[in-house]
């Protein structure tokens, strides 16, 4: 069988798992597909080597897919996302000393004491004149917009009481330990590496910060996508297929070993099997403790690409200072996202597909059932931790 070749720009991530899955459990050569990964170490790599065509497809941190269609910081490529690959599993780390200060060590607390907490250590090295740094992944990243997200709620400002710095994810865990950084927010399994080596203790995950919150995407530079979707509509069910898998508690040991070879995350397997279990390591010595979703797969439509997502994603570009927010450019990100091929692609295997492509994030409080075009699709909360939610159309009204 003749099959079509697809390359896929990846970091060694945890949540990189559906398009490894799909190529090493078999999905992408069912789709008639030749699917292979390329393994880079930073996400401005990953962005270039899709701009330049040296991959065709990327799996992506969500807002750089925005920045990139809105020509941040380089000249503008429109990309498109059809589908997402996973939904929060990034953590904040912290320094040990500096954790002590803020939160009990060993397990999760409330990230409302502990983000206050860190206010007050955070102002008081200002003042002294030495600011707590920072680490997050890349500037446009959901890791920086979550970190902003929670120090705002809890009283730090990112602008001035804190400095954030960039930090490609397998080299987070050294920055710490050389005390390059005071702390840092990555996504699995850096965290634990950090942890594990003694050099930080976890004070607080994402998933508490927002229950549901979008993380890695699937992204396409959308002149291909939409020539070529024969192409890419194969490669979404395959990775479909993959979400299938990777839920699947009987595949877990095969995952798990698959996961930690060295061509992906050449990493410890104890700790990919945690991430995948929902189990997260807090500090060395300690059990590792389960929060529930904590990096959120497959289920609920977890991979639907929701309008209102990206448009979240660019309210917080715009309150940190990022883009100066304007209708044009609101409607250009929301429309990075691309539901509508989504359901093209899904819709014949049987997937559920919602009936709506936006919803008001954070206001689901408990499962709800909600409407869909094929299929019973029932959401639980993805509450904010702050008790806000986000509606995209209120939104709007504040740019007009």
């Amino acid at each position: 069988m003749n099959l079509n070749l697809v390359r896929l720009g990846f970091l060694p991530l945890v949540d990189a798992a559906l398009p490894i899955l799909a190529r090493e459990l078999g999905f992408a050569e069912a789709e008639g597909l030749d699917l292979r990964l390329v393994r880079d170490m930073s996400w401005a790599t990953v962005q270039d080597r899709l701009l330049y065509g040296h991959s065709d497809a990327a799996h992506m941190v969500a807002p750089l897919a925005i920045a990139t269609t809105l020509g941040l910081g380089r000249p503008a490529v429109p990309l498109s996302v059809p589908f997402v690959l996973g939904l929060n599993g990034n953590a904040i780390t912290l320094r040990p000393d500096l954790a002590a200060q803020v939160t009990e060590i060993g397990g999760p607390g409330d990230i409302r004491t502990i983000g206050t907490r860190f206010a007050e250590l955070a102002k008081a090295r200002r003042d002294a004149g030495e600011k707590l740094r920072l680490g997050v992944v890349h500037r446009y990243s959901s890791h920086n917009y979550m970190l902003r997200y929670w120090l705002r709620g809890t009283g730090t400002d990112p602008q001035s009481d804190v400095e954030i710095v960039t930090i490609a994810p397998p080299f987070a865990a050294d920055a710490l330990a050389s005390a390059e950084v005071d702390g840092i927010c990555v996504g699995a399994p850096w965290n634990s590496v950090a942890v594990e080596q003694g050099a930080g203790v976890v004070i607080a995950t994402t998933s508490q910060i927002w229950q549901r919150g979008v993380e890695k995407v699937l992204a396409v530079k959308q002149v291909r996508l939409e020539a070529e979707l024969e192409l890419f509509e194969p490669l979404m069910r395959a990775l479909y297929r993959a979400g299938e898998a990777f839920v699947d508690p009987e595949k877990l040991d095969v995952i798990t070993t698959i996961m930690a070879r060295p061509e992906y995350l050449d990493g410890s397997a104890d700790a990919i099997r945690r991430v995948i279990q929902d189990k997260v390591l807090f500090a060395k010595s300690y059990p590792s403790v389960r929060i529930p979703d904590f990096m959120f797969q497959h289920r609920e439509a977890a991979n639907f690409p929701w309008v209102s997502q990206a448009a979240w994603l660019y309210a917080q570009m715009a309150e940190a200072g990022h883009v100066v927010p304007s209708l044009p450019q609101y409607q250009l990100a929301q429309g990075v996202f691309r539901p509508d091929i989504y359901r093209s692609a899904l819709g014949p295997i049987g997937a559920t597909l919602p009936g709506a492509s936006s919803k008001l994030e954070g206001g689901i409080s408990g499962p709800t059932g909600v409407g869909s075009i094929q299929g019973r699709l029932i959401l639980s909360a993805d509450s904010f931790f702050d008790g806000q939610s986000f509606d995209p159309e209120a939104f709007i009204k504040l740019l007009k």
